[in-house]
Parts: C-alpha cells; structure tokens; sequence
C-alpha cells in the first residue's frame, strides 16, 4: 500500500503536467486556426431543426402560442423561438435556414432545411395526418436535395457567381439532427424497450447510406453529426409511460438507455464513416449530454421544472395526448385554450416534446465550443482543412 501511495505521489504531478501540456496545445490550435468561411448550411431533420418543413406542408399543424419569444407569431418551428439550427445559422451571419418546402422562401442561395416535424430515418409505418408521421423521412430528405442542387445549377447558368456551383456545395456545412422519432415509434407502437434496441443497428445503417449519398452527390467536407437526446427526460413519454423506471432527474431511465444505445452504435458508424471519407471532416456532437444536464441541475442554467411543460394541458407534466399546446379543451361545459405558461425563458421543455428557445441557446453555447465533441471541434472549426 506504502509502495502505492509513493506511486501516485509521482504519477500524478507528471499526468497533470502532460493534461496540461496537452491543454495548452489543443487551445494554442483552436485559437491559432482560421476560421471556417461556409458559403451555406444544408440540413437535415426532424423537429428539432424543422424551420417550416411540415407547417408548409400540412398549415393546420402549427398555431399560436407558438413562436410568441422571438418571432411574435407561429415561424415554422415547434418551440415558443429559435431552434439549435438558428443559432447555428447566425453564429456564421447566415440567414435562418428556410424550409424547402416553403415555396415562398428564398431560392435557397445560402442553403436550404429539408428537416420536417415527425420525420424519422426510416420509412415510417404509419404517415401523418392519419397520426403518424412525417411522409419527409430521411430518404426523401435526400431526393429533395438532389433535386436542390440539380436545379441549382439551372438557376445560377450563364450568372456570374463568386462561387462555382461545385466550390458552393464543397464548401457548405452539412449539418444532421434525426433518429428520435426512430425511438419514439418503436416505443408507441408497443414494442418492448429490447425491441426497439435490436431496431437501432438496422435504423443508424439507415442512416449511413443516406449520408453516404448525400456525401458522394454534394461533395461536401464539413458535416456536423448531433446524436439524440435524452427522450426519457420528455413529458410525452413521462405521461404515456407512467410505470416506467425513473432515474435521480425523474426521468424514465429504460427510454433513456435505448438512447444511449443509440447513440454509441452512431458514434461507431460515424467512425467508420471518417475512415471510408478521409477527406471529410465529420464531426460527431453529444447533444444529449448537454441536455440530460438541464434536467439533472436546471438551477444551474436558471430553469425551474424541467420535466414539465411551459404549453400544454393536465396532470403531473402538464402534458396530455387529446389536446396539444395551442388547441382547445372543454372542461366542465366551458372551452379552455391551452396557452403559454408565460415563462418560457426558464422553462426547459416546451411543449412536452420539444425545447423552450432558452434552452436550445444554452444548449447552442455548450455544443458549439467542441467540448461536446468527437473529435473536439468548436462549430467554428469545423471544416474540412487539407494537411
């Protein structure tokens, strides 16, 4: 034990010399390195990225209190303001990504967001609006853009661009925020939470070929990667599931683990995938750590009850399935409107699916530093650089 202790006693100052050493390097890096100059953002999603997707396509899915925070008024977005995807825009003074499927957008000269609400990786079983979900799922995401780009090129022929059309999509940032709903409707359609896992391989090669294409056909270099976030910690599956374990937060920890899972087997495919693109910088971002964080020490980002919803209706989430944030109750022979709680802004969850503004800018400022990361990349930086 003697003999132990003498070997910390040395070990240690050496291994926080070399962590230091190592710290000092890493940020000498960052801070030395230029920054990436993206021409466009092109992204792919689900809700918690859609700046207008399936709102142009089905208009009735989107009403006020929605949006009330920053844009006055329903923008497209399932949250009370801006989305991770906005702040990620405006952190490179581009323009909030417009929907493709707005056509009365722009022409998509800075980029374009093929993410709609309730779209899944793969081909769904069931399609809104018969309750299901979105017809968008990633494929069609991918056919979208191939048809962006195949009629961005007769959109800028015989124009005089600072930027040739393949520099343009070289140079774009490609950013993905998809799989949640995998999960989701594996668990609402009944399935055991082991079902749902053995889905996971089969869902994150999905996943893969889409990206795989989306790469060969852009020739992009710079992908952002988000994983999934803590779906236990939401009021939709605290209120549909109300047996199921909950951890230290009050989540429920058997539809947290799946998305762990999920997350580690799209860590290993986005490993694989650096290795088959080496000219690719590719960029993997642990979003659910930075939000389990918000449910299991709200206090110290300034929220307050972090597993309930800011807009909704009923029970101990203030989540309910027959009436949605925005819609009208009759309660006792008198129609109730189910509004804002008024405190978005320390509020974590929104709707009971999806995050507060406040939150996804708390998320924003923690991910895009790199510390979140694999490889440690600040959003900044993360660009392909040729060595």
């Amino acid at each position: 034990m003697e003999s132990l202790k003498i070997m910390v006693k040395f070990v240690t100052p050496l291994f926080c010399s070399c962590f230091l050493l190592s710290s000092i390097t890493l940020l000498d890096i960052v801070h030395s390195a230029k920054e990436c100059d993206f021409p466009a953002i092109f992204n792919f999603g689900d809700s918690n990225s859609d700046t207008g997707g399936l709102a142009s396509a089905f208009p009735a899915y989107l009403s006020p209190p929605y949006g009330e925070t920053y844009f006055h008024e329903p923008a497209g977005r399932f949250s009370d303001g801006r989305l991770m995807i906005d702040f990620i825009a405006k952190s490179f003074d581009l323009p909030y990504l417009n929907a493709y499927l707005d056509s009365l957008g722009t022409k998509h000269k800075q980029g374009a967001n093929f993410a709609t609400a309730a779209s899944t990786i793969r081909l769904p079983s069931r399609i809104i609006p018969a309750g299901g979900f979105s017809p968008f799922y990633l494929d069609i995401q991918y056919t979208q853009f191939v048809r962006l780009k195949s009629k961005h090129r007769e959109t800028t022929r015989n124009q005089d661009e600072t930027l040739s059309e393949d520099e343009y999509f070289h140079k774009a940032l490609y950013t993905f925020d998809i799989g949640q709903n995998d999960l989701g409707e594996g668990f609402f359609s009944n399935k055991s939470v082991q079902e749902v896992n053995q889905s996971v391989p089969d869902i994150v090669n999905s996943f893969s070929t889409n990206f795989k294409n989306i790469h060969n056909i852009s020739g992009g270099r710079s992908f952002w990667i988000h994983n999934t976030g803590p779906i236990g910690c939401l009021p939709y599956i605290l209120a549909n599931f109300p047996s199921a374990e909950r951890d230290e937060a009050g989540c429920a920890k058997p539809f947290n683990e799946v998305a762990k899972y999920f997350n580690y087997v799209l860590l290993n495919a986005v490993t694989k995938l650096r290795r088959e693109f080496p000219l690719a910088a590719i960029t993997y971002v642990d979003v659910y750590k930075v939000k389990y964080s918000l449910f299991t020490d709200p206090h110290k980002y300034g929220f307050e009850l972090p597993l309930v919803a800011c807009c909704g209706y009923g029970g101990e989430y203030n989540y309910s399935d027959s009436v949605g944030c925005g819609g009208t109750i009759t309660v006792n022979g008198t129609q109730i409107f189910v509004g804002s709680c008024g405190e978005a802004s320390v509020r974590v969850d929104w709707d009971g699916v999806h995050y507060t503004e406040a939150a996804n800018k708390v998320i924003f400022d923690k991910v895009s530093t790199g510390a979140f990361s694999d490889p440690f990349t600040p959003l900044r930086l993360a660009c392909f650089r040729p060595s």
